[in-house]
């Protein structure tokens, strides 16, 4: 049957003539799909089947295979091609939602939240290390690995500073009901703040926080090493990405306030 839905590519792989792609669509969530002759410089399908290109889609699906049809570019991110560290962070951020986003299931805020840090990415409009965090923990949140933060999972104690947050558990502890310091992470009151909003504001004020340079490097490191403790493996983009931050000086933690 045919199906008609948006998507944005999130992975991309030429052989031959054809280009074997996987899109995340808000109705059909993770899907991968062919375009035939997208592989050539004049196909019909090539410029609106690139990665991290958001398109209108018409699809042919029989038997658990989808092809493309038509597609019509909606936006390309072409401007995330000229920052090289923002292109690595998209390509880390495409390899996880390829994993955590839903597959034949209705995806629309896992789409919105890739798309809007894209958005914010390529233009640089928050730092990055705040963009990547609130993708990290948003969309884990999201797929089922949302930590509890609203208190001491021993006491329920509700106190702001001393907490500690385990990465394995997703759960806090205060000072009084600490487990053995290897299983837990101190956690600043700030940073602690942060990611409540993360997970438990409305989509709409997702973005509107602000941080110190230092906080948002906890906040960075402390949602990148949930993410990896929950889904138990590395990332090579995300490797390319701390590489290329590495040789810009560390821009993505400059950017501090906007």
């Amino acid at each position: 049957m045919q199906v008609t839905t948006t998507g944005i590519v999130i992975r991309s792989k030429t052989s031959g003539d054809d280009r074997f792609v996987t899109i995340l669509t808000p109705d059909y969530g993770v899907l991968d799909a062919v375009a035939r002759s997208a592989g050539t410089p004049r196909g019909k399908l090539t410029g609106a089947t690139e990665l991290f290109c958001y398109s209108r889609m018409v699809l042919f699906r029989y038997r658990g295979s989808n092809t493309i049809d038509s597609a019509e570019a909606e936006e390309s991110f072409f401007d995330l091609r000229k920052d090289l560290e923002g292109l690595a962070l998209a390509s880390y951020f495409a390899q996880v939602a390829c994993e955590l986003a839903p597959r034949e299931e209705e995806a629309r805020m896992e789409l919105r939240l890739l798309l809007n840090c894209l958005y914010l990415t390529m233009r640089r409009a928050k730092p990055l290390a705040q963009i990547k965090s609130i993708f990290e923990l948003r969309l884990l949140t999201l797929a089922g690995f949302m930590p509890d933060l609203t208190g001491c999972c021993r006491c329920g104690a509700l106190q702001e500073s001393g907490m500690l947050f385990s990465v394995e558990e997703g759960t806090l502890y205060c000072c009084d009901c600490n487990k053995p310091p290897d299983a837990t992470v101190q956690i600043s009151a700030g940073v602690l703040a942060a990611m409540r909003h993360i997970i438990y504001s409305d989509f709409e004020k997702l973005f509107s926080f602000m941080l110190s340079q230092e906080s948002l490097k906890e906040l960075e490191n402390l949602c990148e090493r949930y993410l990896l403790t929950q889904m138990r493996q590395n990332y090579g983009t995300l490797d390319f990405y701390h590489s290329v931050a590495a040789a810009d000086g560390g821009a993505s933690g400059k950017r501090e306030e906007v």
